[in-house]
């Protein structure tokens, strides 16, 4: 593919941005000013690399050249030979992010995230391993600097959860957690194990862009909203007031529970929160349903059915089913490392979308 037009495309449209937003009405329209400021900041970067990628395109063709000229095996001819080697891995890089430029940004990927984590099959040990998932992505968060909010849970009988459903508040959260929706399963001898047997348990992972009002109009009418008691841990006085809050959208039926604020104001505002991005990701997958089978094409379907992930503990093994990728370090991967699969997601899902961009 020739890059070359497409990097004088980002430029000129660099150049554009740039003459706009030092207009100084533009700050007049809030809205239209973070949108240009974030496709400045994304076609900065884009120039930069498509600067980089040519001027790694020119020494590369300078040292091919130098290399013809020169005898086999004198010293400027291996000088030559070595840097043909970085120059074109360099250039393979630069141009696959180049290539990455091309596909329109998602415009979900800076939001902030809603992350639903349930037990699944296998009783008490499901729940165990669903705080043990929790505890893995409050870990990578910490790595990210990012903020992480509990929002509500059931915690069960070992000290486990049923449900446990929390924010994640940063730079580019849903972008790097998105992948990790779909069904994790576990293979160990759980505690309450008499006989040392593996036993197989899941959990499921549900991961939502947090929506914005201006993305979803709910109506008043369409809602139910009650209030009750507080069950569960939370500290002195949390079991005392009607401060839990219950919400059902009546057009969908999708209810939300919120209980761990003792402020009844608060747990409504955060049961909103998540009833919104629970419709947006109802609205989203109904529009790919009808619109988009090109999904099959790409890392999986993100439905909660899907297998995705095994932590497998006699074998120190994780597997990543969906780009077949192991690595051999639970512990570390638990312990919130999760960089190695969500990059390795990432690149497998550009390239799937390039090659759909080169088809098409």
């Amino acid at each position: 593919m020739d890059l070359r037009p497409h990097i004088e495309r980002f430029q000129r449209r660099f150049a554009e941005v740039e003459t706009v937003l030092s207009d100084p009405k533009v700050f007049e329209n809030n809205l239209r000013y973070q949108e240009l400021s974030r496709e400045y900041a994304r076609l900065k970067d884009l120039v930069a690399v498509g600067s980089a990628y040519l001027k790694t395109r020119r020494d590369l063709e300078e040292n091919r050249a130098m290399l013809k000229t020169e005898a086999p095996e004198s010293e400027l001819a291996q000088m030559a030979k070595e840097e043909i080697a970085r120059l074109t891995e360099d250039e393979k890089k630069l141009g696959f992010q180049v290539q990455c430029g091309l596909l329109p940004p998602n415009p979900t990927d800076s939001r902030n995230t809603i992350i639903e984590i349930r037990a699944g099959a296998g009783g008490q040990e499901s729940a165990l391993f669903a705080a043990d998932l929790y505890r893995m992505y409050n870990r990578y968060a910490e790595e990210q600097g990012w903020k992480v909010e509990t929002m509500d849970s059931a915690p069960s009988d070992l000290g486990g959860f049923k449900e446990v459903i929390f924010s994640v508040i940063g730079s580019d959260v849903f972008k790097r957690l998105k992948y990790e929706s779909g069904v994790h399963r576990v293979q160990r001898v759980p505690a309450t194990e008499a006989q040392g047997r593996i036993h197989t348990s899941t959990a499921t992972v549900a991961v939502l862009p947090e929506a914005e009002e201006v993305d979803i109009e709910i109506k008043p009418e369409d809602l139910d909203i009650g209030v009750c008691r507080a069950s569960g841990h939370g500290g002195q006085g949390v079991n005392t007031t009607d401060s839990a809050v219950r919400i059902v959208h009546k057009p969908t039926g999708i209810e939300v529970r919120c209980q761990d604020e003792r402020s009844q104001q608060k747990n409504k505002a955060k049961a909103m929160k998540v009833l919104r991005s629970r419709l947006l990701e109802r609205r989203t997958n109904e529009e790919k349903t009808k619109y988009d089978a090109q999904r099959s094409q790409q890392v999986g379907t993100g439905e909660r059915n899907e297998k995705i992930r095994t932590y497998n503990f006699p074998q120190n093994r994780v597997t990543d089913h969906r780009i077949e990728l192991t690595i051999y370090n639970l512990s570390a991967v638990l312990d919130g490392d999760l960089d190695e699969i969500i990059d390795s997601m990432m690149n497998h899902d550009l390239e799937e979308r390039l090659a759909a961009l080169e088809a098409s």
